[in-house]
């Protein structure tokens, strides 16, 4: 009991070696495989209704009213007391352009052309990329490249902008809302099982480890009905 009193509840009392960050999908519903047909409205839907209720936090009134303008390309360092809360920074929902659902609401499933967000977990105190902004890149994990034709990237070129960095704990960090970025997967072989990975690339990123699928990369399938 004496032992525990002397842990903070704020940050971890050893940070000498952060763990590189593992990543995780969104919609994410039965496993990771995402299929549908584009004609049978039923079979996408679940997927748009997950996304609608995942960005809700990321509504830009929502974002406006609870965090700040920061400024991008750098670290967000704050000081003061542990326990005091910390600032976030907006990340606006519009920030995903096509991805966002503002201007298409069903997210590109209506189209055969989804959207996919990715989000990297969260680790106090690690500042990802050491000074540069980690990036994303996709691919056909097996079998035929072409069966990904092209892939849109959105905020800009698909980084996690450095501002967002690092996070403090959900204790001060009460309004943080993790970076995305989101894969608009515009042109996709249809009627076939298609597994692509999806990995982060940066300094420090540790991506190639074949016993953990989620430490810096992911794998999920996308199959496409007409």
């Amino acid at each position: 009991y004496v032992m525990l009193l002397t842990l903070s509840p704020y940050t971890p009392r050893y940070r000498d070696r952060v763990s590189p960050p593992g990543v995780m999908i969104r919609p994410y519903l039965n496993g990771f495989t995402i299929a549908f047909n584009v004609s049978q409205r039923s079979t996408w839907q679940p997927y748009v209704d997950s996304m609608n209720h995942f960005l809700a936090a990321y509504d830009d009134k929502v974002q406006e009213e609870k965090n700040i303008e920061c400024i991008s390309g750098q670290y967000f360092i704050q000081g003061g007391n542990e326990s005091e809360e910390k600032k976030a920074c907006q990340f606006k929902r519009s920030l995903l352009q096509n991805c966002s659902g503002i201007e298409d609401p069903t997210f590109g499933f209506s189209k055969g052309q989804p959207c996919i967000l990715l989000k990297m977990n969260r680790i106090i105190g690690y500042r990802p990329g050491a000074g540069v902004p980690v990036s994303v890149d996709c691919k056909v994990q097996k079998g035929n490249e072409s069966d990904l034709r092209a892939v849109d990237f959105y905020p800009g070129n698909g980084t996690f902008d450095l501002m967002y960095y690092p996070y403090y704990g959900k204790h001060t960090h009460v309004n943080y809302t993790s970076p995305l970025v989101a894969m608009h997967f515009t042109e996709v072989k249809r009627n076939r099982l298609v597994p692509i990975q999806c990995s982060l690339n940066g300094k420090g990123i540790i991506n190639d480890v074949n016993s953990d699928r989620f430490l810096g990369r992911i794998i999920f399938t996308l199959s496409i009905g007409k």
